[in-house]
């Protein structure tokens, strides 16, 4: 077992769990590859990766760093991870709701639902200004029961 480790890097069940994916990922992609849209979303999911890899990672490391600077030595795993979480969830719910957000699939949303587009721009801010309001409530009563 400590050869297979040395040899491999990691434990046994690491690469049981690698397989296991790379087997649901060849499963998903002979799923998709008869679909007359395939090529279109393989165009899409090269664009996301190139877009995150290149574009977004630097970014929010970036940030990540200039907020770890900014709050210095003092409590910063636990003070960071309270801005991390509304952060990541604002983020994503904005990657979910930006075509709603730009106005883009108006039409197609008017269509499918009969109802009028609503306004997703005041929503998400309304949403994303609740988790980091949570989060700094959350952050005072841990601080303040730490400290009292």
């Amino acid at each position: 077992m400590a050869e297979f480790r040395r040899g491999y890097g990691a434990a046994p069940w690491h690469l049981l769990l690698l397989i296991g994916c790379f087997a649901v990922t060849g499963w998903i992609v002979l799923r998709l590859a008869g679909e007359p849209m395939a090529g279109r979303m393989l165009i899409w999911f090269l664009g996301a990766v190139i877009a995150h890899d290149l574009v977004l990672f630097p970014v929010y490391a970036l940030a990540d760093r200039a907020l770890r600077a900014g709050l210095g030595r003092r409590d910063t795993p636990s003070a960071l991870n309270h801005v991390r979480v509304p952060a990541l969830a604002a983020g994503l719910l904005l990657l979910v709701y930006l075509p709603g957000i730009l106005g883009l699939g108006d039409g197609v949303y008017r269509a499918a639902t009969g109802l009028e587009p609503r306004p997703l721009l005041a929503r998400w801010l309304a949403v994303s200004g609740g988790l980091f309001a949570v989060s700094v409530v959350v952050y005072a009563l841990r601080w303040r029961r730490r400290s009292g």
